[in-house]
C-alpha cells in the first residue's frame, strides 16, 4: 500500500515545486547572480533554497551552475531512491538538466520512472533509472550503463556506506561539481571506514561508515577539486572542480562547515565506534 501511495500520489504532494512560479523565481535567481559584478556574488552559505533537495541543497547548486551559465545540463545521482526528493529533480525539472539515477531499490526505481515519464521536463525527456547495488567495482560500467561518459555537470553520491571508495574509483565521467556526504560524526579526524562491497546499512552500527569530512577532501584535492560549501547542518559537503570558477568562489576550510550546533550532537555518537577499525590516505 505504501509503494503504490507513493507511485500514484507522490505528484500531488510536490506539483506546486515545479510549477511556473516556482520556475519564474529560480529564473530570476538564476540571472540575478550571472549578471552580478565579482565582488558583490553572495557566499554560497547564504544561497541555500529548499525544492526537491532533502535540505537547501538546491539554492546552492542553482548558484554555481548559474555562475556556469549551465553549459553541462546533465547529471549522475546514486543513492537516489525514486529521484524525486534528489539533488538533480530540481536541476531536471525546472533548468531542463537530463542525467541518470541509480539505485538498488527496485520499487523505488519502478517509482521514478514512473513520475518522470509521467511528469516530463520542457525538453520531453525522462532521465535514465538504472537498477543496481553499487560498488567500486561496477559503477563506471553502471553510469557508462546510463549512457554518460565525459563531462557532466553535477555528480550526487549519497549511498550510506562505501561512498569514499566509489567516488574514489569513478573515472568515466568528470562532473563540475559534485555533492557526497561527508561523515560528520567523525568530527576533524582523517579517518575512513574500510571498504566493504558487501556493505548495507545500517550494517554493524548505523555511524559506522563512510568517510570524516577531512578524509573526503583530501580526496577531493586529489581528484582535482576544492571544497566550496555544504548543506547547513554540515554533512552534505560540494567540491567544484578546480579549473572551474577561480575567481568567482573561493575553497573553504572544513571546520567552518561544522559549526551548526547539530554537530556537537552528531559527534558525541562517534564514541561509541571510535576504537573500530578505521584507515586514511595520503596522496
Amino acid at each position: 500500500m505504501k509503494h503504490f501511495l507513493k507511485k500514484y500520489l507522490k505528484y500531488y504532494k510536490v506539483r506546486n515545486r515545479f510549477n511556473r512560479q516556482m520556475r519564474l523565481k529560480q529564473l530570476s535567481l538564476k540571472n540575478h547572480y550571472q549578471n552580478l559584478p565579482i565582488e558583490l556574488l553572495p557566499n554560497i552559505s547564504s544561497t541555500g533554497l529548499k525544492c526537491f533537495s532533502q535540505f537547501e541543497e538546491d539554492g546552492k547548486l542553482l548558484f554555481l551552475f548559474s555562475l556556469l551559465e549551465m553549459d553541462q545540463k546533465t547529471f549522475v545521482e546514486f543513492g537516489s531512491d525514486d529521484g524525486i526528493n534528489s539533488n538533480s529533480a530540481n536541476l531536471y525539472f525546472n533548468h531542463e538538466f537530463n542525467g541518470v539515477f541509480i539505485d538498488g531499490n527496485s520499487k523505488a526505481i519502478e517509482r521514478g520512472r514512473y513520475f518522470f515519464n509521467k511528469h516530463r521536463n520542457l525538453t520531453g525527456e525522462s532521465p535514465v533509472f538504472v537498477e543496481s547495488m553499487i560498488t567500486a567495482e561496477n559503477i563506471n560500467d553502471l553510469i557508462k550503463s546510463g549512457g554518460l561518459e565525459g563531462e557532466i555537470g553535477l555528480l550526487s553520491i549519497d549511498i550510506d556506506g562505501n561512498d569514499y571508495w566509489v567516488w574514489k574509483s569513478i573515472d568515466v565521467v568528470n562532473p563540475q561539481v559534485v555533492i557526497i556526504e561527508t561523515h560528520n560524526e567523525f568530527g576533524l579526524n582523517d579517518i575512513i571506514v574500510p571498504y566493504d562491497p558487501e556493505y548495507l546499512y545500517p550494517g554493524k552500527h548505523p555511524d559506522y561508515h563512510g568517510a570524516s569530512p577531512i578524509a573526503m577532501t583530501k580526496l577531493a584535492k586529489h581528484k582535482g577539486y576544492r571544497l566550496v560549501g555544504s548543506n547547513d547542518l554540515g554533512f552534505n559537503f560540494i567540491y567544484l572542480r578546480n579549473d572551474l570558477l577561480t575567481d568567482m568562489i573561493p575553497e573553504v576550510n572544513v571546520d567552518t562547515l561544522l559549526t551548526h550546533p547539530s554537530n556537537e550532537e552528531a559527534q558525541a555518537r562517534f564514541i561509541a565506534i571510535k576504537d573500530w577499525e578505521y584507515t586514511s590516505e595520503d596522496f
